[in-house]
């Protein structure tokens, strides 16, 4: 048996084209002193995620050639007004053609102005507490920014209260327990980290990013350095599960009485309870809902059947 072997270089694979990020940290009123410690996080993501990155404060990149060649574009700690009007259109061009925003804390101070910037980032600030130490709640762990985040994540920022709350506009990723720190304004729902399709392109923020020291931490790191990721289209993520537009209300059952809560079982059944006592079950097959049980309870003032949850080995 004759064995033939050829010896020969391999065809050069054609080379990736490298990711290209825009740090845009030009401020016109409050200047944040934790900026270069910013950069520099940005520049150890860059060098670990394979990016290219480019620090700027010159609005002169924002003209449609030179955004062209960029993926996503960070306002890292911007402030006021620093773009003018003909920039804005460029930038406004750049994301309805597919580009990514990134915004870091003090983006969501910054041209106030320009409604389309304050739809793009979501929530205009409004004020904050002092410094201090406070509760994060992850709402959804599996977005890349969020996955392996604590649950609860206690770390110290400047907090930022929000002229409103997005919910509905953007996909909420964590929100802030206001019981563990002072000077919270928005209740039990405060969104701090979001993130959002818009227009064609997609939008991230954390309100995360104050101190210099936040750029220092691990969980932080991760967390921004992820966000970067999926606004530059490098990672996969559901930002529209809980958009208002992406919602659809579809009504089950109408003929109840002062229901009270639900639990769905794992084979799609609903079963509700209603004050009075009853306890039903809707069965999506038949689309149709029984009575599964009539308690004995007070119904005095506020009292009834208020509550149900299922064993954790109930099938169906």
């Amino acid at each position: 048996m004759l064995l033939l072997v050829l010896l020969g270089s391999m065809p050069a694979m054609p080379a990736l084209a490298q990711p290209r990020i825009l740090a845009y940290s030009r401020t016109a009123v409050f200047r944040h002193d934790s900026i270069p410690a910013g950069l520099a996080a940005l520049q150890a993501m860059a060098q670990n995620d394979d990016w290219r990155l480019t620090a700027t404060e010159d609005p002169a990149y924002f003209v449609d050639d030179s955004l062209a060649v960029f993926d996503a574009v960070i306002f890292l700690n911007t402030t006021g007004d620093v773009l003018d009007a003909s920039q804005q259109a460029a930038f406004e061009r750049f994301i309805r053609a597919g580009g990514g925003f990134v915004g870091v804390h003090a983006a969501a101070d910054t041209e106030y102005d320009w409604p389309w910037y304050g739809a793009l980032v979501g929530a205009y600030f409004a004020g904050h507490p002092e410094i201090q130490s406070g509760r994060i709640v992850v709402a959804d762990g599996v977005h890349p920014s969020t996955d392996g985040l604590p649950e609860r994540w206690t770390r110290t920022d400047e907090w930022y209260n929000y002229q409103r709350n997005p919910r509905g506009a953007v996909h909420v990723l964590a929100t802030l327990d206001e019981t563990t720190y002072n000077g919270g304004s928005m209740g039990f729902d405060h969104p701090i980290a979001w993130c959002q399709t818009f227009q064609g392109g997609r939008s991230w923020y954390t309100g995360g990013g104050h101190t210099a020291e936040t750029y220092a931490e691990p969980h932080y790191i991760a967390h921004l350095s992820a966000g970067i990721r999926w606004a530059a289209g490098l990672v996969g993520g559901d930002c529209e599960a809980t958009q208002q537009g992406r919602l659809v209300k579809q009504v089950l059952d109408a003929a109840v009485s002062s229901p009270m809560e639900l639990a769905v079982a794992p084979d799609g059944a609903v079963f509700f309870v209603e004050r009075e006592g009853r306890l039903k079950r809707y069965d999506p097959a038949s689309a149709s809902t029984s009575l599964v049980a009539q308690l004995e309870v007070s119904t005095v003032q506020e009292d009834g059947l208020l509550g149900i949850a299922l064993d954790p080995d109930f099938a169906g």
